[in-house]
């Protein structure tokens, strides 16, 4: 009896041929995930951001006017939480030191741990949410390239500098998150939009979407809003950088979505043909 399988999409069985078993070899090679492989991609893809964010023109006088009129705009439309949250965050040493802490530790923590989590527990979905790191993190290198920002603690309009306040209890300098004496290797200009909270987002949306406990789901929801509160308390985001680094995740959904569609649609297209 001759082998018979379905195309899935509602079509009657057809026959298995030649072309269809080597398509279905080539994709059962392509689908195979290597460790070691997504090491390297993801080591490389972190050793370009760092890169590009470092040749970026250090242009002090654009990136301040650029600070201030996103500011200025903020106030225009009464949208302009960074004060209040700056100040609260000033008057509490406690407050100041946590806040700091998850801002300079987290963003580089939970990251790499749901990815492992991803690709560990749900591999089926892990490519996706991988390629969409990767092309959202790609989109927010592009803005800061295009829109160079200095942060509200760099314009000197009332702002406190709240890592640098505090920087005799962790390991940062005055410059951002940096170890102190490495702080000439980071953009601080690179406010918009802000990927500490696009990262936290993308954290979040999987940890909601995967995680059986309704405990940890609830953390996955709390993490984006909570790292939002922190990057514009600890004077490092405006409220904007924070909206910006929504967009430029679903902007990255978007397009991992339409090469899914698209892949999707050749490969259908080659069943049909085989």
């Amino acid at each position: 009896m001759e082998s018979m399988v379905t195309t899935g999409i509602g079509q009657s069985a057809r026959e298995v041929t030649p072309g269809r078993k080597r398509l279905a070899r080539l994709r059962a090679r392509f689908s195979t995930l290597h460790w070691w492989h997504e090491i390297v991609l993801l080591a490389l893809l972190y050793t370009a951001y760092e890169i590009a964010r470092g040749m970026v023109d250090q242009d002090l006088p654009t990136a301040l006017a650029n600070g201030h009129s996103l500011l200025n705009w903020e106030r225009g439309v009464h949208l302009d939480p960074e004060r209040w949250l700056n100040a609260l965050v000033h008057h509490s040493t406690a407050l100041a030191v946590g806040f700091s802490y998850y801002y300079a530790l987290l963003h580089y923590l939970v990251t790499p741990v749901v990815l492992v989590w991803m690709y560990r527990s749900h591999v089926d979905y892990y490519r996706r949410a991988r390629t969409w790191l990767i092309a959202s993190t790609l989109l927010g290198l592009v803005g800061f390239t295009m829109l160079p920002t200095a942060p509200p603690r760099l314009l000197r309009v009332g702002f406190h500098d709240t890592l640098a306040d505090v920087q005799r209890w962790g390991w940062w300098g005055g410059e951002a998150s940096a170890p102190k004496g490495f702080g000439g290797l980071t953009d601080q200009f690179a406010a918009m939009p802000s990927l500490h909270v696009g990262w936290a987002l993308w954290c979040g949306v999987l940890v909601v979407r995967f995680a059986r406990h309704r405990a940890i789901r609830a953390l996955g929801v709390l993490y984006p809003v909570l790292t939002a509160v922190v990057v514009m308390s600890t004077a490092n985001h405006y409220l904007v950088d924070v909206l910006a680094g929504v967009v430029v995740m679903v902007l990255g959904a978007g397009v991992v979505w339409g090469v899914v569609a698209i892949r999707n649609r050749l490969v259908m297209r080659h069943l049909l043909r085989a």
